[in-house]
């Protein structure tokens, strides 16, 4: 079977459904339609195999799949089970509520956990035989926050806090606090987390080389590489 990136499968499904031509900044520059960088800056000779034993949901709020920086495409590339929703407060994807209860996963919500009861919070990654289900809520950190704060369904699972000992190095998309990360570099985290060392590794390497050449298609940015 061959490897399914649900983030872009989601985007997709997406701009099928809708009667209106999506534009957006830079919605003119012709972009590779797998890795959605402009064509002269391609990073899909660089996409890692699949290589994580973790498996990660991505719930996106509406629109953000459409987004050329979105890096949770990335993380789809490096494991091999990965799905995406688009997020509804009152009528959640029913095929989202079956992966939360399939028991071969044991869901984890990635989010700061100041925002989540304590008893909801944990420090590590032990699933025992189940396999890790990491849901990542995915948008501004707006978004994020009212995802978090009005899914009911998402309320019985434990809350995994990434804390960054520095600050982002992603910096294409403005940041609410400081110390955010960036879809993919919350995902390099939480693989390390579950000993995912081999999966954290490629898709850190694969992050970087997408910054770069994302910029390098946006010489009007003046970040460091």
């Amino acid at each position: 079977m061959s490897h399914i990136n649900s983030v872009m499968a989601l985007r997709e499904r997406e701009l099928q459904k809708t009667v209106r031509v999506f534009n957006a900044r830079g919605s003119r520059v012709i972009r590779c339609p797998l890795c959605l960088l402009p064509v002269p800056d391609c990073i899909c000779a660089a996409k890692p195999k699949p290589s994580s034993r973790s498996a990660f949901c991505f719930v996106m709020y509406k629109g953000e799949a459409y987004k050329p920086t979105n890096t949770g495409r990335l993380i789809a590339d490096v494991a091999p089970e990965n799905f995406a929703f688009v997020w509804d407060r009152t009528q959640p994807d029913p095929e989202l509520l079956a992966l939360l209860e399939n028991p071969r996963y044991a869901p984890i919500v990635v989010f700061p956990q100041q925002y989540a009861a304590a008893e909801r919070c944990i420090n590590g990654v032990k699933t025992g035989d189940k396999i890790p289900l990491f849901v990542m809520l995915d948008g501004t950190w707006r978004e994020a926050k009212k995802m978090f704060s009005k899914s009911p369904y998402l309320d019985g699972f434990p809350v995994l806090g990434i804390q960054p000992a520095k600050s982002s190095l992603y910096q294409l998309r403005e940041a609410a606090h400081e110390h955010q990360l960036c879809t993919a570099e919350v995902g390099i985290a939480v693989l390390e987390l579950a000993g995912d060392q081999q999966a954290s590794e490629d898709l850190a390497g694969y992050f970087t080389t997408f910054r770069r050449n994302y910029i390098a298609g946006k010489p009007h940015l003046n970040f460091d590489l």
